[in-house]
């Protein structure tokens, strides 16, 4: 490195899988900075063994209070200070968000090195559409909320981009062939390791294929746009109502087709009140 670092926050993106991925920018960062805030010091000292740099860790995760964050303040506003995750790009499904707003307000200098993503590679992998893609995180865990957040997300008119786990993976596409049905699906999982794996297809295909090949690693999972087409039939709407009967209530469930569909919702009330009563 040319010069020692300012003091500061440097978000440094670290590799998903191959180690190959880290820039060099990102290891000369980690070389000159004072300590390095991390989620689990036990992989990231892995990874700087690797590198052969030796730093002074502090663990930072989601479980850190104020006054660990006010320390690590006080610290980069003296020091160079480095945030990692565990894999990947700080702060994208991982602890930092809070860091970073209350540094900036400290008046803290902030600088963000460019690095792996896991949801930008398997958007790339994946062969659907990358114009427009939000990224939404993990699903919720329960029945309900996955499906919820499923039928709010229905009408984007983009990629949608989540990380799973292989445990929760067939729940997770049982959820999208309710409230999404005939939507394209993509898997990608292992990504820059041995064994990268993306997979694409309709989510009861790969259902199914998953169900006989249980998936290991970390995923990631994506749903394509919705398509243009003509506006669902009775017994479209019907199935629709009937499958999310199976879990919600009837005005819950209308709420749900109503988001899916863009129909109303108080003639999908009424209908689902005329089905459950059959």
């Amino acid at each position: 490195m040319d010069q020692a670092l300012l003091p500061g926050l440097y978000i440094v993106a670290t590799p998903i899988g191959n180690l190959g991925d880290i820039t060099l920018r990102a290891i000369e960062t980690l070389r000159g900075v004072s300590v390095i805030a991390c989620e689990d010091t036990r992989v990231t000292g892995k990874l700087l063994r690797l590198l052969d740099i030796k730093a002074r860790m502090i663990r930072y995760d989601d479980y850190a209070s104020e006054d660990d964050r006010q320390r690590l303040i006080e610290t980069m506003q003296a020091a160079p200070v480095a945030l990692v995750s565990d894999a990947g790009t700080p702060l994208v499904s991982d602890p930092g968000f809070r860091l970073v707003r209350e540094a900036r307000k400290a008046g803290v200098q902030i600088t963000s090195l460019p690095g792996a993503s896991a949801a930008i590679v398997a958007l790339t992998l994946s062969g659907l559409p990358s114009d427009r893609f939000l990224f939404a995180g993990f699903l919720p865990n329960k029945a309900k909320g996955r499906a919820d957040v499923l039928a709010e997300l229905a009408s984007v008119p983009a990629t949608l981009v989540f990380y799973e786990t292989a445990p929760r993976l067939g729940e997770s596409l049982a959820a999208i062939a309710q409230v999404l049905p005939g939507r394209e699906v993509a898997i990608a999982r292992e990504l820059t390791k041995k064994f990268e794996e993306c997979r694409t297809g309709t989510s009861e295909e790969l259902a199914a294929h998953y169900a006989a090949h249980p998936p290991k690693g970390e995923i990631v999972l994506l749903i394509g746009p919705p398509l243009a087409a003509e506006p669902p039939t009775g017994a479209d709407v019907d199935a629709l109502l009937l499958a999310a009967l199976t879990n919600e209530k009837p005005s819950q469930a209308a709420g749900q087709v109503a988001k899916a569909t863009g129909l109303d919702r108080k003639l999908l009330y009424a209908r689902a009140m005329e089905l459950r009563s059959q």
